[in-house]
């Protein structure tokens, strides 16, 4: 089996995934995305560093960088450019932009039947003072595009949210505007791999954020049936193959589904739980299991 991983070479998720595919006798080696290049009507129709990924089984996508509008849809195209060659490519490219996309994943999320926070995206000013009032001036406000909680702002003033607004509306971005849903400064995150949940961790911050990458601790958790069943079917909303699922257990008792990631990290899962997320996803590729996405 032929296989490559598209992310950061020497970083912690990809030496993962090199240990385990290394456990069931597979080589393999790292690329830039930034190495991708393309070519119509010749072969190898994708390089990466002059290796042909189109010859590849498999290739796993661990970092789409960020990067400018051309940038961005040159290497989602180059995802699919793989796919249509026959390469299994681990999250797809439909996929990935589901995940990093918050509107489109609330929008598929809340027309699935899922319980999720309801949010207004928009992109003029007054529009976004609307949105504030519209769902009860205690908000979080988002990226259209981001991880790790980088960028999110609680809005809970109306002065404050003027100021944000003419703010975001100076870089031309776009207003994400969310419900807050209380929650105890708690989440939980589960990671799927499949049809199957293969572990899940309460995560617990010093404030309203609870990413790991905003120092929330995590702890092993055992999520029950409805857990299970909203981390699953949120997945196959976005159409991922893995996926880390953040749900919110509001002070009401109800649960939410916030985001899907489609490009997870599991380095706070394994400390918490010592689930080794990449072994598990490399065994589900290698033991050939069908993905129709």
């Amino acid at each position: 089996m032929r296989v490559a991983i598209l992310g950061q070479k020497g970083g912690w998720h990809t030496e993962s995934l090199l240990s385990a595919l290394a456990r069931r006798d597979v080589e393999a080696d790292c690329y830039p995305v930034t190495q991708l290049t393309a070519r119509v009507s010749r072969r190898p129709r994708l390089t990466a560093g002059g290796v042909p990924l189109d010859e590849c089984d498999v290739v796993f996508v661990r970092a789409i960088p960020t990067g400018s509008l051309e940038q961005v849809i040159f290497r989602m195209d180059a995802l699919r450019t793989l796919e249509h060659a026959g390469v299994r490519v681990v999250n797809s490219a439909m996929a990935i932009e589901h995940g990093v996309d918050k509107y489109y994943t609330s929008g598929r999320l809340h027309d699935a039947g899922l319980p999720t926070p309801r949010t207004v995206v928009a992109e003029r000013f007054e529009d976004a003072l609307a949105a504030y009032d519209e769902l009860g001036g205690d908000v979080v406000v988002k990226p259209l595009f981001g991880s790790e909680g980088r960028g999110i702002v609680r809005v809970t003033d109306a002065d404050t949210a003027y100021r944000a607004f003419r703010a975001l509306e100076l870089g031309r971005y776009i207003y994400c505007i969310q419900e807050f849903v209380p929650h105890g400064h708690e989440d939980i995150r589960v990671f799927v791999v499949g049809e199957r949940v293969v572990g899940a961790m309460l995560r617990r911050g010093d404030g309203w954020k609870t990413n790991a990458a905003q120092g929330a601790k995590g702890e092993a958790f055992a999520p029950d049936a409805r857990v299970v069943d909203l981390s699953l079917h949120a997945t196959r909303v976005v159409g991922a193959e893995h996926a880390g699922v953040d749900i919110l257990l509001g002070d009401d008792g109800e649960y939410s589904v916030i985001e899907v990631n489609t490009i997870p990290g599991w380095r706070a899962l394994r400390a918490a739980t010592g689930v080794d997320a990449a072994q598990c996803l490399v065994d589900h590729v290698i033991e050939g299991q069908a993905w129709s996405g």
